[in-house]
């Protein structure tokens, strides 16, 4: 992945903040035109959000709307996050045309499966919190309602939970991503990360319990992915230095 706007001689600050400040309006610009194609089915976008609640809400109740405008700032504000959702390759491309001529080569090779890697996975982990985790925590929610009340969700406040969990599982599924960077900078070893595994679970199930609902489910949903990925990212970091010693040692 190149730019031909670039060569590998260096640039002075100004030309740095310069060419940082034109990769930033373009990606505005990306983002700005797919919110504009995305605006007319912001409806139909919410409506597909919601839909793993709304399967589980008692008959003849609905979700409901407890300020003036919610009804059309709650899909205005989907739609912006689906279209930076959408927009997420080509942000993460400008930034890696920003970083890239200061890499050394080996470093270039690196990252661009890092950068392709980490666009699928915050990909997957939003998926697996819509299709995975959503219906187990609605479905709980729902199962517990005490008699004599009414189970109306706000439409706003389901926003910013379903929102809170996309971020959460999108930024946990990086977590593969960070443990290689960590190894191949020399940060960390794969033996000294293993003999930290007790920590990094305990960590798991705090960082779970701080960015998803109070309720055990989903914290736990949250931990046990994170802490799997994690797993992941050491095989992968160990896989790394191997290839990497036969390189050396070839060469």
């Amino acid at each position: 992945m190149t730019d031909p706007e670039y060569s590998d001689r260096p640039q002075p600050l100004v030309a740095h903040l310069t060419e940082l400040r034109s990769r930033l309006l373009r990606g505005l610009a990306v983002v700005t035109l797919l919110f504009l194609a995305l605006f007319y089915f912001a409806q139909d976008i919410y409506r597909f959000v919601s839909e793993p609640l709304r399967r589980f809400l008692p008959e003849g109740t609905s979700m409901i709307a407890t300020e003036v405008a919610s009804p059309f700032f709650a899909p205005f504000k989907l739609t912006l996050v689906v279209a930076i959702f959408i927009a997420m390759p080509y942000l993460l491309y400008q930034l890696w045309s920003f970083v890239a001529p200061g890499l050394y080569q080996r470093e270039k090779r690196l990252a661009v499966p890092l950068l392709v890697s980490s666009i699928l996975l915050f990909y997957l982990g939003v998926a697996f919190a819509y299709y995975a985790v959503f219906p187990l925590i609605f479905g709980f929610f729902s199962s517990v309602i005490p008699e004599g009340v009414a189970y109306t969700p706000d439409i706003s406040r389901f926003l910013d939970v379903v929102l809170k969990l996309f971020f959460a599982f999108g930024l946990a599924f990086e977590i593969p991503i960070a443990t290689v960077l960590l190894i191949a900078a020399g940060v960390t070893t794969p033996q000294a990360l293993a003999s930290r595994r007790p920590y990094v679970i305990v960590g798991c199930f705090v960082i779970g319990m701080l960015l998803t609902p109070p309720d055990v489910l989903s914290q736990t949903l949250l931990a046990l992915p994170m802490w799997l990925l994690f797993e992941a990212g050491l095989l992968a970091g160990r896989l790394l230095l191997r290839d990497r010693r036969r390189a050396d040692a070839s060469s």
